[in-house]
């Protein structure tokens, strides 16, 4: 904590540990922004002068693709700036959703790479299978998040338009009908997107392709039945895309359920007995058929299994699923200098945005310090110029930063935006929420807060553990009333519709506001 905080703690009169956790919070938010204010600038610097469009790394990989830049970095620069630099998310980040789209697409709306260099597509010929994949990471990875935080925009008409392509080109013949793809990442990528989308917009085509895919898997190719299950990356998509048409089934289609339960159940057990060490982590890949570890090294993606089998386990109302959830949170401490994907700063990402998901539903203090440990890990990573390592995963370390300042300010954040602001939040045992709001010049503008996404855009009949989602910590209901209390000011009710456009507040030069909000 810096020298300001400390003085601070003796100016104000809540609770000493409190206020510790308040102000260490405020100034942790305002690292997080800063990182990814900076990765934001640092990656802009080497987009094309004409187009916007950034390469897949700064080691000589000089095309825009969409696995890659589409789905980790662009979205994540894109959010960065919505936080840090609203003008340029309004204008250069919005401009290269129109180019991508202009110049990569190549059959009908699905993408293709894009050579910065020789101004045109990077290879002479599409392959379809290529730009079924790309697109189905590009939604996964990028445009799901996006519109998990910011609900229907053009983003989310990009994601719905790349799903109607994509099984367009539906010519893989299967027990279950035509697919677009069959591999444990491709199908985990779509099931994950045309759960979402469906819920979305309730256009049923999306959930009747969501079962066909989910039919294939859990009725004719379980994922367990094979001699090679990846828990890693480019493998354990399956896992979460068919936890999420298990919940679609069980509110849409009761007899669905009850066909998919013997064989989703025996998937969680299988994963659950060979997949772990004895701390609960996963390793990164299993023959599940013949019960042996393939690759003993550990997934980062840890969180991402837990998040699937917390799914199935709320669902079916399994407690020792959940059960295992929270001892593996209580051990977390004991791997906090593991290297995750060699000390990676990807790795470092992945596995904190895994447990950051996992802590909006299971509280464990040891997990909560392991958090905090690894972010600071991963801020260590970053470079004067804003680059982490240069390559497209450096989105991906925006994103686990902008969840890890929500969740050291409850969701809140201010608008405008400077690196000189801050604010940190806690949620008390009488479900009030106290802010901190500290500014070193004179600042006005608007305190904003969460609303209950996975219900207002989603429509989700209840907050699933899922991939690619922003945690809600406190969210503010539109036809409930708030009493709003700044300090020593008069308190104020105010309507939770109202609220969300934004509480105005001013702050003088080298200033601090407490807040304290709750429903009336």
């Amino acid at each position: 904590m810096n020298i300001v905080a400390i003085l601070f703690l003796f100016c104000i009169t809540f609770n000493n540990t409190e206020n510790e956790i308040l102000f260490q919070n405020a100034s942790l938010n305002a690292e997080a922004l800063l990182f990814c204010r900076n990765v934001l600038e640092g990656w802009l610097q080497f987009a094309d002068p004409e187009i916007d469009l950034f390469p897949r790394n700064l080691k000589g990989d000089t095309y825009w693709n969409a696995k890659d830049c589409s789905a980790d970095n662009y979205p994540f620069i894109t959010l960065s700036a919505y936080f840090t630099n609203r003008y340029i998310f309004e204008t250069r980040m919005k401009r290269i959703l129109k180019n991508e789209q202009k110049l990569c697409n190549r059959v009908d709306r699905l993408p293709d790479d894009w050579d910065l260099i020789r101004k045109t597509f990077r290879q002479p010929e599409p392959k379809l299978e290529d730009l079924i994949f790309g697109s189905a990471e590009y939604i996964k990875d990028g445009l799901l998040p996006l519109t998990e935080y910011l609900g229907p925009t053009e983003w989310s008409e990009r994601m719905i338009g790349l799903m109607e392509d994509i099984w367009k080109y539906a010519k893989i013949e299967t027990e279950t009908g035509l697919l677009p793809d069959i591999s444990h990442e491709v199908g985990g990528d779509l099931l994950q997107g045309l759960c979402r989308i469906y819920w979305l917009t309730g256009v049923e085509k999306y959930k009747e392709w969501a079962f066909q895919l989910g039919d294939y898997f859990l009725l004719y190719h379980l994922p367990i039945d094979t001699e090679y299950f990846q828990l890693d990356d480019h493998g354990c998509e399956i896992f979460g895309g068919l936890s999420e048409v298990y919940l679609l089934s069980a509110y849409k289609s009761p007899d669905k359920r009850e066909r998919w339960r013997e064989p989703i159940h025996r998937m969680v057990q299988k994963i659950l007995k060979v997949g772990r060490n004895q701390q609960g982590l996963f390793y990164d890949a299993i023959n599940p058929k013949e019960e042996k570890v393939l690759r003993e090294t550990l997934t980062d993606n840890w969180g991402y299994n837990y998040n699937a089998i917390a799914t199935i386990g709320i669902i079916d109302n399994e407690k020792l699923y959940l059960e295992e959830i929270q001892k593996t949170l209580d051990m977390l401490w004991d791997f906090r200098d593991y290297p995750w994907e060699n000390d990676g700063a990807d790795g470092l990402a992945d596995s904190l945005e895994g447990c950051l998901n996992l802590l909006n539903r299971f509280h464990s203090e040891n997990a909560e310090k392991w958090a905090d440990y690894t972010a600071q890990r991963l801020l260590k990573k970053q470079r004067p110029s804003g680059i982490v390592e240069g390559w497209h995963g450096d989105g991906n370390t925006a994103r686990t930063m902008l969840m890890y300042a929500l969740w050291k300010s409850k969701g809140c954040y201010l608008h405008p935006w400077n690196g000189d602001l801050s604010i940190g939040a806690i949620k008390t045992e009488d479900k009030k929420l106290q802010i901190v709001v500290k500014s070193c010049w004179n600042w006005t503008g608007k305190l904003h807060f969460d609303v209950a996404r996975h219900r207002e855009f989603f429509h989700f009949p209840i907050d699933y553990p899922r991939l690619n989602q922003f945690p809600e910590w406190f969210t503010i209901e539109k036809n409930k009333k708030y009493i709003v209390r700044i300090e020593s000011e008069k308190e104020v009710e105010i309507v939770g519709k109202d609220l969300l456009e934004g509480f105005p507040l001013s702050l003088p030069p080298n200033s601090t506001k407490i807040i304290i909000v709750y429903e009336s």
